[in-house]
């Protein structure tokens, strides 16, 4: 059983995108746009950069879970509204392009497909429950995955398994993600938030100095090649984004048909 602290009132903040609770030591970021999935605007980038901000800059907050609620993660970009600029210290969508200074949690319920799943593999622990659904399903509308997927699927799945969602959009249960290494706990639907704070609080028993330093020398580690791995995601999504596919693609989502592929 996770610890409990008395909650002051100005420790839950909400805005018409992302919910911030502070509980203990840990930053609980909650996105709200569920009548979309989740699916991330201009508006829920912003949003989920000031909640990241927040996690950096507060001395006082050691750790941040980032969830969705208990009915879903993220559906990834809103393809209607676009995510909206990259922010200067998170880069897409807020946060996968961050240079984070403290660890974070994923709280996986429900669906992270797309941009949700690539949101998922730029944190640096997962807990998901059984209900949990993984995908990149770019491919099925002529496109490519282009928030880190191109380059972070490989480093938390074995290689042959991160092709084969890249190529097929196939989902990738809780169960599989667990045995592949991308998932360090699966619980019971309802239970990912619990479980991730139970996670917090061990992370959070112990120095947070060390605990810091340990992820951020990993990190230098492990994106030593982040600027190249970025400059080729760019390059090959520029490249995706100009074929007739691609176009069509986009135009047989938001007419609800099967897409007429050319191979143009």
């Amino acid at each position: 059983m996770r610890k409990t602290w008395p909650m002051a009132e100005e420790d839950v903040v909400t805005t018409d995108r992302v919910e911030t609770e502070v509980i203990g030591r840990t930053l609980v970021v909650t996105m709200v746009r569920h009548s979309k999935r989740n699916a991330i605007d201009g508006h829920m980038t912003e949003a989920i950069d000031a909640a990241m901000n927040r996690l950096d800059d507060d001395p006082d907050l050691w750790i941040g879970v980032l969830t969705g609620g208990s009915n879903m993660f993220c559906a990834g970009t809103d393809m209607a509204a676009t995510s909206g600029r990259p922010t200067e210290r998170g880069g897409i969508y807020g946060v996968v392009g961050r240079q984070r200074a403290k660890p974070l949690i994923a709280a996986v319920e429900g669906v992270a497909f797309g941009g949700g799943f690539e949101v998922v593999m730029a944190c640096d622990m997962v807990v998901a429950a059984r209900n949990a659904r993984f995908a990149l399903p770019e491919v099925k509308r002529g496109l490519i995955a282009s928030s880190g997927a191109l380059f972070r699927a490989s480093r938390v799945l074995p290689l042959n398994v991160a092709k084969y969602l890249l190529t097929t959009g196939t989902e990738l249960t809780p169960a599989e993600a667990e045995r592949h290494g991308l998932v360090n706990e699966v619980c019971d639907p309802g239970q990912a938030l619990t479980r991730a704070l139970a996670l917090a609080d061990v992370i959070t028993a112990n120095s947070p100095v060390a605990a810091r330093l340990a992820l951020q020398a990993v990190d230098r580690i492990v994106a030593a090649n982040d600027d190249e791995a970025w400059a080729i995601s760019a390059e090959f999504r520029n490249k995706v984004m100009s074929s007739e596919d691609s176009k069509e693609g986009v135009a047989a989502f938001f007419e609800k048909r099967p897409p007429r592929w050319t191979g143009r």
